[in-house]
């Protein structure tokens, strides 16, 4: 079958149907099934091969995949119960469902087969991965994320790694509904991103930061001007006064490159209520909390950790490294005045994603960055019918700093949601 595929390929190929190139007009799809059945039957008839009605279905089915889609990587990527997609070159592709990696039975059929998915996947991009620029991030219309990289840097064949856009998780109720926090963890979030603190969302890759961040964004009022600033554009707000700006990477000359720390610098003279950093990693950090010292409220900002003390170590490490001249004391004192929130997720052993600490950053302390806990989850076990992990949120026992700030918005929280024992 595959040599009846292989031809029926150049026969749609002869009819701009060209899986790499991005069509000037919306494919018919019932004009693009008729013309894949009527090469079928012309190659069937001319070569005398005899083939079964379901083999031609079969052959139909992935070649119309092929033209309207990601080829064999079709079924995962409509499948919502898969959160992630990696192809190590082209006879291995793993899913993630339920936060578990599973090996797929889903084969390409070499590495030009699994290139002509690439040049699909990164058509609508506007971004190039070739020889001369063997890796590349970028962002799907839909919203997932997606990295590719080439050999030779990849010794397996091509790569690739997708994370999907949840699209079932889009309200708060839907991170209750999955455990992913409790109903008061909610609330009190709700009530900090209307309160306009600043919060750093925080934790390990895919454990669910950007997610987080684009739920609590809704409750952003429809009033403000939103800047939000990528790498790859990943955050999908609702509001309608929102502007994206996303990084550039140099070209082949090695020029035109506008990085992070340059988008923020510029935003500020945006007239922005409100900047989101899809991810801190350099010296926009310094800036972010020079920004928000001075009076930008509000700010919303990712970033790889793994606790809340970690948050404030990289943060301190990122302004070192770029601006060396600051003492470590005054960085603290920045971190310590700048940061209202630093919200932690984390994947357990079990898959399930989690918020496992809501922190508050108070002030200094013996010449640290003060920090506590308003919630926290605590693990207490393993279950052994099921392996999952058994845990409970505690509450913190203290009421925050910044609780009267809630009031003076307006908002009826609850002081006990900080002190009743415990939060499950």
């Amino acid at each position: 079958m595959r040599g009846i595929k292989e031809k029926v390929r150049h026969l749609l190929i002869s009819g701009d149907y060209f899986f790499g190139k991005k069509e000037k007009e919306p494919i018919d799809k019932d004009k693009l099934k008729k013309d894949v059945y009527k090469a079928i039957d012309h190659i069937v008839n001319v070569d005398r091969i005899a083939v079964s009605p379901e083999d031609k279905e079969r052959v139909a089915v992935e070649l119309m995949d092929e033209v309207l889609g990601f080829g064999p990587l079709n079924t995962l990527i409509n499948d919502p119960a898969v959160t992630e997609i990696m192809v190590n070159g082209p006879n291995t592709v793993y899913a993630e469902r339920g936060g578990v990696m599973q090996l797929s039975d889903i084969k390409f059929e070499n590495n030009r087969h699994l290139m002509q998915t690439i040049e699909k996947i990164m058509s609508p991009t506007q971004r190039r991965v070739d020889e001369s620029q063997p890796y590349v991030d970028a962002s799907l219309p839909d919203g997932s994320r997606v990295n590719i990289i080439l050999p030779p840097l990849s010794l397996l064949g091509p790569v690739i790694t997708i994370r999907k856009f949840l699209r079932e998780i889009s309200t708060i109720e839907d991170l209750v509904k999955r455990d992913t926090l409790t109903e008061q963890m909610a609330q009190f979030l709700i009530a900090a991103i209307k309160t306009k603190l600043n919060i750093i969302f925080a934790g390990a890759t895919g454990v669910g930061k950007t997610t987080t961040l684009n739920v609590l964004s809704s409750y952003i009022s429809e009033d403000e001007r939103i800047v939000t600033i990528e790498d790859t554009n990943e955050l999908r707000l609702k509001q309608m006064h929102v502007v994206p700006l996303e990084a550039r990477q140099a070209n082949v000359e090695g020029k035109g490159e506008v990085s992070i720390r340059e988008l923020f610098k510029n935003s500020l003279r945006m007239r922005p209520d409100r900047i989101i950093l899809g991810e801190i990693r350099g010296g926009e950090a310094l800036d972010m909390l020079q920004a928000v010292s001075s009076g930008h409220e509000g700010s919303l900002a990712v970033l790889h950790a793994s606790s809340p003390l970690d948050v404030v170590s990289r943060i301190e490490t990122m302004i070192i490294t770029s601006n060396s001249a600051i003492p470590l004391w005054a960085i603290r004192r920045q971190i310590a005045n700048a940061i209202d929130i630093i919200v932690l997720q984390e994947q357990l052993s079990d898959g399930k994603r989690k918020v496992t600490h809501i922190t508050e950053v108070c002030g200094m302390e013996n010449d640290e960055v003060g920090l506590r806990d308003l919630f926290s989850y605590e693990i207490v076990g393993i279950s052994e019918d099921t392996n999952h992990v058994l845990g409970r949120w505690k509450a913190g026992g203290v009421v925050p700093a910044f609780y009267q700030r809630f009031k003076l918005r307006g908002i009826d929280l609850p002081e006990s949601i900080f002190t009743t024992q415990p939060q499950v």
